[in-house]
């Protein structure tokens, strides 16, 4: 009997939803420009209300892990890292990529074929992705890694079967990955904590919690700044 507070700040979407038993209490997200530091632990405090639940109450944090955005992960970290601290309570990390992956297969409207692969994809610049591929029952194809999208990406994959991509990454590629009949597109999914309720509930059954004092966002590239507008 677990009551999780789940946060998603992988992306420009800052995203909080809060469960028990698997079940989801409350939800409040917003997805657009970057907000997190503004708007995270508002939202926290909001879903607690929503929900009618003292912050005390709860049996652990749940975190995207990534990858992703460098600072909207290193935001999300830190403040799961904090009230973890604060509360005593064991902290969860979840994979981006694996939660947009659920999101899909335990959505009600599902329109996938059978058999058929996903891909979730998260913009990591020009024509780099992040990216995983899973099969219709969440087993991992290919492991999350960085890939440069051409028109021969995937090619091995999309020969036998459909492949679904989505994510924010999914849209700058489809002009190179379209040529396949096999592949299909979904539009509009973004990472949300709704979609991390079914791990962080297994992960906090079986006692898969992180060490609190080391752990670190999966970055999965080193942070290259950019430069800031009018700068030479």
């Amino acid at each position: 009997m677990a009551l999780i507070l789940n946060l998603e700040t992988a992306t420009t979407a800052c995203s909080v939803s809060l469960c028990k038993d698997g079940e989801l209490l409350a939800l409040k997200e917003l997805n657009g420009e970057y907000t997190h530091a503004e708007n995270l632990t508002l939202f926290v405090a909001d879903v607690l209300k929503q929900a009618n639940v003292q912050i005390n109450e709860l049996d652990a944090i749940a975190v995207s892990k990534g990858p992703g955005s460098y600072t909207g992960l290193r935001i999300g970290v830190s403040t799961a890292k904090g009230l973890c601290y604060s509360l005593g309570k064991p902290l969860i990390a979840i994979n981006t990529l694996y939660s947009m992956m659920n999101g899909i297969i335990h959505s009600p409207s599902s329109i996938l074929h059978s058999p058929t692969l996903l891909c979730p994809m998260l913009d990591a610049r020009r024509m780099e992705v992040y990216c995983a591929v899973y099969d219709s029952t969440g087993n991992e194809i290919r492991a999350t890694a960085a890939e440069i999208i051409d028109e021969h990406s995937f090619a091995e994959l999309l020969k036998e079967q459909a492949v679904y991509f989505f994510g924010d990454g999914a849209a700058k590629c489809k002009p190179a990955l379209s040529q396949s009949k096999n592949a299909f597109f979904i539009d509009d999914i973004y990472p949300s904590a709704k979609d991390m309720i079914l791990s962080s509930e297994r992960a906090f059954r079986e006692a898969q919690f992180e060490d609190v004092a080391y752990f670190e966002p999966f970055y999965l590239k080193d942070f290259v700044a950019g430069k800031k507008k009018g700068e030479l």
